[in-house]
């Protein structure tokens, strides 16, 4: 039975609506509606500890602009997810207080295991479908705040292991990479931080056990659409494409060395991107060195898509 809902995915940078058809039965994910705007909730929260008044007052406009799109879709039922900077803030009530007077439901403010499983279905439910590639996934969700490990064959199994780490791509540009272009110690300083926490996640996890690299988000979509040459972003395009390490690395590189004015002229690259993609490509980057995986295959679906499943399983 098909089943009308919508999705809210709040992160450090970004926010996005998915209303969507989901027949659970059928493992079908239709859209109607898909959106996406940068708000940079996470504004100065690893500095500050704190929401920044004006990073909600951003939040707060693209919430109403959504409970619109809502009501008039008719979507059944609504489920809003928080994840890192409302994980981090102390003011983290004024956030759920103004969401739940905008679009009526309390966002839930999950951990970072329960984002990773999410993540997990998002991305894996038409793979696992398609039958290629193979399972078992080591999905990959670099965000603004943190990223997310998890490693399985299916969201349901007793096997599916999960970790995050605070090295996500606004996390890092605030911590590290100050200059324009970032300095090459700067650089070297961001990959320490991201070494390190890799450290854990081969602690947590065993990659070595995946076939499949998938990795998820604006910045593994960004980097595919820049390695594809891309004049425009286009998710039909980026969706479950097949990018080599070098690929990642070439992109990773030059990313690095450009100035912003040299970032804000590439055409598939999100205006709201343009300061963090340097640091969300080294992550990606990293972890492909770090694991020894000779290729990512990148998807557009990702913890947004998991909500939805989610709400309607749970329906």
């Amino acid at each position: 039975m098909t089943k009308r809902v919508a999705a809210i995915d709040c992160g450090t940078n970004s926010l996005r609506l998915l209303i969507a058809d989901v027949d659970p039965a059928a493992h079908r994910l239709t859209d109607i509606k898909r959106r996406m705007e940068i708000v940079r909730l996470g504004q100065g929260v690893d500095a500050t500890g704190r929401l920044a008044p004006e990073a909600l007052a951003r939040t707060m406009r693209v919430l109403d602009d959504y409970a619109a799109e809502i009501h008039s879709a008719r979507a059944k039922t609504v489920r809003m997810v928080a994840t890192s900077a409302t994980r981090d803030a102390s003011n983290a009530s004024e956030f759920t207080d103004g969401v739940l007077a905008t679009i009526g439901v309390t966002p839930e403010v999950i951990s970072g295991s329960e984002e990773a499983r999410l993540s997990f279905i998002g991305a894996t439910t038409e793979l696992a479908a398609e039958g290629a590639p193979l399972p078992p996934y080591l999905v990959v969700d670099i965000g603004g705040g943190s990223t997310e490990f998890v490693l399985g064959s299916d969201a349901n199994a007793a096997d599916l292991a999960g970790i995050s780490v605070d090295i996500g791509c606004v996390r890092l540009t605030e911590r590290h990479l100050r200059s324009d272009p970032p300095t090459e110690a700067e650089v070297t300083a961001a990959i320490a931080d991201i070494d390190h926490a890799l450290v854990d996640v081969a602690g947590a996890i065993d990659a070595t056990h995946a076939r499949t690299l998938v990795g998820l988000a604006g910045s593994v979509t960004t980097v595919t659409a820049i390695a594809l040459g891309l004049p425009v972003y286009d998710p039909g395009k980026t969706h479950h494409a097949r990018i080599t390490a070098a690929s990642v690395h070439a992109v990773t590189q030059q990313l690095l060395s450009q100035t912003h004015a040299q970032r804000a002229a590439i055409g598939s690259l999100h205006p709201g991107r343009i300061d963090v993609i340097g640091a969300g490509a080294l992550v990606l980057d990293r972890v492909m060195q770090r694991f020894e995986f000779g290729d990512v295959v990148t998807s557009e679906h990702d913890i947004l898509d998991g909500i939805a499943w989610s709400v309607a399983a749970h329906d």
